[in-house]
């Protein structure tokens, strides 16, 4: 399982960097792709990344003019992240590459072998979520 993982993800990884991003930079830009504007904090949430990553990500694709920063009505420290025109434009062609990347690989799968090894791995990775969240509650729990 570990071998197969890691070639899954180099092979992913090079999808994602040979369209000119890296990792971080094309997680952020899928997630507000996908789930339209999102704050910093939840943009890492759903890409697993920690905070400094995060904000030196945004900061990047800030730069190139792919997202822009906007304060909230609600909330004046917090600060909303979307995507600009060219950034939307950008997220959409990058993540149709990888995802046409992906399923190139997924092409030795059948029909019935990709619905089993997306169903197993939801579960897998739902069981392994639950365990590490009762570890970590276990854990503040004793501190």
């Amino acid at each position: 399982m570990t071998r197969s993982h890691h070639a899954l993800r180099l092979l992913a990884e090079r999808s994602i960097t040979s369209a000119g991003l890296c990792l971080t930079d094309f997680a952020a830009l899928e997630a507000l792709l996908h789930r339209g504007p999102l704050t910093i904090s939840a943009i890492q949430n759903k890409v697993l990344l920690a905070s400094g990553s995060m904000t030196a990500a945004i900061d990047r694709l800030e730069e190139h003019g792919l997202v822009v920063r906007k304060s909230t009505s609600t909330d004046r420290r917090a600060r909303i992240v979307q995507l600009t025109q060219e950034g939307r434009r950008v997220a959409a062609e990058y993540f149709a590459k990888h995802a046409k990347d992906l399923e190139e690989l997924m092409s030795v799968l059948s029909a019935k072998e990709k619905r089993q090894v997306y169903a197993s791995l939801k579960k897998l990775g739902l069981v392994a979520a639950q365990k590490l969240g009762a570890a970590r509650q276990s854990i503040q729990e004793s501190h």
